[in-house]
C-alpha cells in the first residue's frame, strides 16, 4: 500500500518542482551582441562578454568587457571607431513570474575603456588629416534587461542600453539594443 501511495505522490507531484534560478552567488556567463544608435549592423555594432553573479534578492552584479564599433561614411570610403571598455555594475530585479522563467531588471554601470579612431591613422588616402584622436573613456550605462529560462543552466537575454562616455571626440551618448545567451556555470 505504500508503494502504490508513494507512486501516486510522485504522479501528481512530477514537473511541479520549482526552478533553482537566481539564487545567491549563483554565476553565469554572459554573450552579447547588440545594434548601435540605430544603425544597419554593418555599419555599427557591438558584441561583449560579462560574468554575472546573484546576490540574496535576485538582483545581480555584473562585470565584463565590450567591443563596440560605428563606421562613418567619408568619400567613398568608411573610418572606423572603435571602443573597447571594462563594465562594472548592479542590476536590480523589477519584475519576475512565478515560475521563474521571465525576469526584467533594470541596472546601472560604470565604465572605462579606449576609443581608436581609424586605428590610429590621422591622414586619409585623399590628403585629408583627421582632428579626432584616440582616447582614454569614463563614464556609464542605464540598461533594460530581459532574461528568459530556456533550460536551468540556460537563458536568452535581450537589453536596450544608453551609454554615456566622456573624453572622446566622437560622440558621447551610443544607444544599443541586442540580445544574448547566458551559460550558469555554478
Amino acid at each position: 500500500m505504500k508503494k502504490l501511495l508513494m507512486i501516486g505522490v510522485l504522479a501528481l507531484t512530477m514537473g511541479q518542482a520549482s526552478a533553482q534560478r537566481c539564487l545567491p552567488k549563483m554565476q553565469g556567463i554572459e554573450l552579447n551582441g547588440s545594434f548601435v544608435d540605430g544603425k544597419a549592423f554593418n555599419k555599427a555594432f557591438s558584441g561583449g562578454v560579462a560574468l554575472s553573479t546573484y546576490t540574496k534578492n535576485g538582483s545581480k552584479w555584473v562585470f565584463g568587457g565590450e567591443y563596440l564599433q560605428r563606421d562613418y561614411g567619408y568619400a567613398d570610403t568608411t573610418i572606423p571607431v572603435a571602443q573597447f571598455t571594462a563594465e562594472g555594475g548592479y542590476y536590480q530585479k523589477l519584475l519576475t513570474d512565478a515560475s521563474k522563467i521571465f525576469f526584467v531588471y533594470g541596472g546601472a554601470s560604470v565604465l572605462a575603456g579606449y576609443e581608436s579612431v581609424n586605428w590610429g591613422e590621422t591622414l586619409l588616402d585623399d590628403g585629408a588629416r583627421l582632428t579626432d584622436r584616440d582616447a582614454f573613456l569614463y563614464g556609464g550605462a542605464l540598461t533594460l534587461n530581459i532574461e528568459v529560462y530556456l533550460s536551468d543552466r540556460i537563458a536568452l537575454l535581450g537589453n536596450v542600453r544608453e551609454r554615456c562616455l566622456w573624453g572622446n571626440d566622437t560622440g558621447h551618448f551610443h544607444t544599443q539594443y541586442g540580445m544574448g545567451l547566458k551559460f550558469i556555470i555554478n
